[in-house]
């Protein structure tokens, strides 16, 4: 169907605060909304407690409210404004929490206000752990043993009868906010406290850990009419076990074959088919089981998300603006020229390049904090590197961290380790275990025993392997004996002129190595994001550099 034409005015709630777990991803969603709303006519009221966005710029909405976000911000604006619609699916989990709170008290009915993109029962079903539970069983999805615990002692009893490791999962938060693992009695304590405490309903899953399966996400829109749309499958480089914010990812996926994925994209469907009457996005979690491609599920998120905007940067689909468009009417079919110029917002983007997305940690910054990585998100930022291959876009992600990595290597920090000694470093996942592991497979660490020591899939390691070969021929080189097809094959997966410069040594000047590529006639090339595979042309797309040629 077309536009709502009853909706005059929409207030977004914004993210509040940018903290670890919730950043500016959501404030690149809220500022792309408010635009979409905006071109159709519709006034568009805005709130967020955090100056230091775009969305708050006074050029990004009609009115802007620079408040707590609170019930009683939320009414005060309803008492100033004529409201016709809230959409809070582009402000993280404190959005969502916030809308929530408003409708028991009867705000929105109070004031004649719709909730648009999403629906009270849907924020509900997948939010709190146990109706979202029962709410799978219902549907027949598979997921982990688990028992939902309202306090301390109800917990306690529940992991004694479901046994070690446990997974303790607040209900309501957002970037695993109080959640951990429990690898044995001695920690169960202290977890679960911590859980309690972190929900705000006071309640947590005490699940099954399902260490070392391996972990996609799916970004869905659907709209109206029903109509559900895949726009990204992201794999996870890391097993089950790290937070999916804190861990490396890649799209698309690179090791789930065709059944898997299949299986995962019919549930992701059915699932937000079933989540509630609403048009709008949403992102599924789910983990597979390496030897048996048994999946479960893991939680879905009716809201755009963390994942949402590198789905959108990745695939040149602009999600959030069309969950604003799907929020206020539109059906998908409907949406011509707001993405390739040449197509309807109803199709599924297609990928001709790999993305990887590398998180960025500031552990320097905060003394004394624990650097391993988990369940609670501790990520600060991402990067991420566009490439023809997964090889490259690795490199190219490395190059970006601003910490000395001038590829995947040659970080300076840490000094050599012995192979035994990398082996036990790599088993515990921390924010440089990606150097690591490149640091063990130069060492001459088999892959097998890297994949026992991190169950990490071995197709990764055979990639990274493939970097470790060409450094290793780079080495036994000098400038002068540096053919063209080692070079040409070095930049092709991903290697930095200063990168290939170290790996000669002799004192080699990256403008060394720049001189003698150009003689050689290696440039690189611009390719398109186009979102498409050039299917057809597409006319707002953007580059990315490559030497594939």
């Amino acid at each position: 169907m077309p536009k709502d034409n009853s909706i005059k005015s929409v207030l977004i709630i914004g993210s509040g605060p940018i903290v670890i777990g919730q950043a500016c991803e959501f404030d690149y969603s809220g500022s792309q909304a408010a635009r979409s709303i905006r071109e159709e006519g519709i006034k568009v009221t805005l709130i967020n407690s955090n100056p230091a966005t775009i969305m708050t710029d006074p050029m990004m909405a009609d009115r802007v409210y620079l408040l707590p976000l609170t019930v009683e911000s939320i009414e005060q604006i309803l008492e100033e404004n004529d409201i016709d619609a809230v959409l809070p699916t582009m402000g993280g989990q404190t959005a969502l929490n916030l809308a929530k709170e408003a409708e028991e008290l009867g705000i929105w009915e109070k004031y004649n206000v719709r909730l648009i993109g999403v629906d009270i029962k849907a924020i509900d079903k997948a939010e709190d752990r146990e109706l979202f539970r029962n709410w799978m069983i219902e549907m027949g999805v598979p997921v982990a043993p688990a028992h939902t615990a309202n306090s301390f002692l109800e917990g306690k009893d529940f992991a004694q009868q479901i046994g070690f490791p446990l997974v303790i999962r607040p209900s309501f938060t957002l970037g695993g906010g109080g959640a951990g693992f429990v690898h044995d009695k001695s920690e169960l304590d202290e977890a679960l406290n911590r859980g309690l405490q972190a929900s705000p309903i006071h309640e947590v899953l005490v699940e099954k850990a399902v260490l070392g399966w391996k972990e996609f996400e799916l970004e869905l829109l659907r709209d109206n009419a029903d109509n559900v749309v895949i726009i990204c499958t992201v794999e996870n480089f890391d097993p089950m076990g790290v937070h999916t914010g804190d861990s490396i990812t890649v799209a698309p996926a690179m090791t789930l074959s065709d059944t898997a994925f299949q299986l995962m994209r019919n549930t992701a469907i059915n699932m937000m088919r079933d989540l509630g009457n609403f048009a709008g996005g949403c992102n599924v979690q789910f983990a597979l089981n390496p030897e048996t491609e048994e999946i479960i599920a893991i939680e879905i998120n009716p809201r755009v998300s963390r994942s949402s905007a590198l789905a959108s940067k990745a695939t040149g689909y602009p999600i959030a603006k069309i969950a604003a468009k799907l929020a206020i009417g539109y059906n998908l079919d409907e949406l011509e020229n707001q993405i390739t110029q040449n197509t309807s917002a109803y199709f599924e983007p297609a990928l001709d390049y790999v993305i990887v997305k590398i998180p960025r940690w500031n552990f320097d910054k905060f003394k004394g904090a624990n650097d391993v990585l988990g369940l609670q998100m501790k990520s600060v930022g991402e990067v991420m590197g566009i490439g023809r291959s997964f090889t490259e876009a690795v490199q190219k992600a490395c190059q970006s961290l601003e910490n000395d990595a001038i590829g995947l290597g040659t970080y300076n920090k840490n000094p050599a380790m012995r192979p035994d000694d990398l082996l036990q470093y790599i088993s515990i996942p921390k924010w440089d275990r990606l150097f690591r592991i490149k640091d063990a497979l130069m060492a001459g660490v088999s892959i097998k025993s890297i994949v026992d020591a991190t169950l990490i899939d071995p197709w990764f390691l055979h990639q990274i392997k493939h970097l470790c070969d060409i450094e290793k021929q780079l080495i036994e080189a000098d400038l002068d004996t540096l053919t063209i097809d080692l070079l040409k094959e070095a930049k092709r997966h991903g290697f930095s002129d200063l990168q290939i410069a170290k790996a000669l040594g002799n004192k080699i000047t990256e403008d060394q190595v720049y001189e003698k590529r150009k003689a050689l006639g290696i440039t690189r090339v611009f390719k398109m994001v186009d979102t498409c595979s050039a299917e057809f042309e597409a006319k707002t797309p953007y580059f990315y550099s490559t030497f594939e040629g």
